[in-house]
């Protein structure tokens, strides 16, 4: 191409500013050096430029029951939305735009996703909505998601916003270890909840997608209370290291193994369930150190647990542990759970089971069968809560796997 070839198509290209492209640069330019408690008021300014008004930010809960309302100047401070009965709520499950046609308007709620984790909802009125609008509030959604996310770094707001009950020390050390509670990608999407909210300790769950490998940790500190969050911690922390070092799952069993028996002592220990998925072929290994064995759902109801020979908890001095693998089919889920699911007794001194899980959870496929990943833990985290009667007298975990299935490549789906 000759010099004067490739001056004349660069004149062609149109570099001018449109109004949609104007109002995002606006708030991103004005958000870098903007304090956290102004951000949500910016937000509501911007709004405003395309006749928005009545403008909500909704952040979920702690314990994943509700999406609360983050006070600040220009907003509309309402009440809590009820996850599972409301538009709000709607838009959040499905991460998807709900709109609500109300006498002066429309009601947008707006899913804010920070890549696929749900953030919370951003809800406003229109006069009228077209295509147009749906566009700019889509992309208007995912930019104040990005903002608030690291925004929340800096500043303690956004965690008072969410808690509607004090919160023991056990539990904000947990909540703060925790990784995002939902990531999907095109072949995979990973879910988890736990309980009790408020005054979690010993549970926690961790994982990374790298290159196409998933891998997953699940586990159950022993105790309750500061003793159990501390070695928790221990145990996640040696965990990602671990896993960080690139090491297989008998290795990284040994690492942790090492790391809570130096630490604790030999009279305390962390069951754990450790996964490596090929997201590409969906060959799933796993070592499982004392841990519930995690249950196969397909073609949404429980197939059985997932058996494979055990070793004793990390902290124990076991073995060299055996590596278990099963073969997944398009669609599978994998449920691992903590044994405070199973193990909590109702009055009469009888243990909720495996069986009545088992039943929880093939009444829920069914109930919900085209529900996304995290629909189906929150719903699944929600339903065994009123089973037991709200009893969480141990800590409950439940976190689940969905293979997709797709070759190495699909993920380049999303760029053309």
């Amino acid at each position: 191409m000759s010099e004067g070839q490739r001056r004349r198509d660069e004149r062609v290209v149109d570099r001018s500013e449109g109004f949609g492209e104007r109002l995002l640069g606006v708030l991103l330019d004005r958000a870098h050096k903007m304090p956290p408690q102004l951000i949500a008021p910016m937000i509501a300014e911007e709004v405003a430029r395309i006749g928005g008004r009545e403008v909500s930010i909704l952040l979920q809960d702690y314990a994943q029951e509700l999406l609360v309302p983050l006070p600040g100047r220009r907003l509309l401070v309402g009440e809590p939305q009820v996850i599972g009965a409301s538009p709000a709520g709607t838009a959040f499950l499905r991460a998807a735009p709900v709109e609500v046609p109300q006498a002066d308007g429309v009601r947008m709620y707006l899913p804010l996703l920070d890549g696929s984790d749900e953030v919370g909802v951003m809800a406003l009125t229109l006069e009228r909505v077209d295509d147009d609008d749906r566009r700019l509030l889509r992309r208007l959604a995912g930019l104040v998601a990005d903002m608030l996310v690291t925004k929340h770094a800096y500043t303690d707001r956004f965690f008072q916003a969410r808690r509607r009950e004090p919160i023991s020390v056990a539990a904000e050390m947990q909540w703060s270890l925790l990784p995002p509670l939902t990531m999907s990608v095109p072949q995979v999407a990973v879910s988890g909840a736990l309980e009790p909210a408020y005054k979690i300790a010993g549970d926690s769950f961790d994982y990374a997608l790298n290159d196409n490998v998933l891998h997953v940790a699940v586990i159950d500190a022993m105790g309750h209370g500061l003793d159990a969050a501390t070695m928790a911690t221990v145990a996640i922390g040696a965990y990602r290291h671990a896993r960080r070092a690139d090491i297989g799952l008998e290795e990284m069993y040994a690492f942790m193994d090492r790391a809570i028996a130096e630490q604790f002592g030999p009279d305390h220990f962390v069951t754990a369930q450790m996964m490596d998925l090929d997201i590409t072929t969906g060959h799933l290994q796993w070592v499982n150190a004392g841990h519930p064995a995690p249950l196969l759902i397909r073609n949404h109801q429980v197939a059985g647990p997932l058996e494979g020979p055990t070793t004793l908890p990390v902290g124990l001095g076991g073995e060299h542990p055996a590596v278990s693998d099963h073969q997944l089919q398009v669609g599978d889920r994998v449920l691992c759970y903590t044994d405070g699911v199973i193990e909590e007794r109702n009055a009469e001194g009888e243990p909720f089971g495996e069986e009545r899980l088992i039943r929880c959870v093939n009444t829920m496929e069914q109930a919900h069968a085209e529900g996304g990943t995290r629909a189906g833990a929150l719903r699944l985290s929600h339903a065994l809560k009123r089973e037991r009667a709200g009893r969480t007298s141990d800590d409950a975990t439940v976190f689940l796997i969905h293979w997709r299935g797709g070759a190495a490549g699909d993920h380049l789906a999303i760029l053309e």
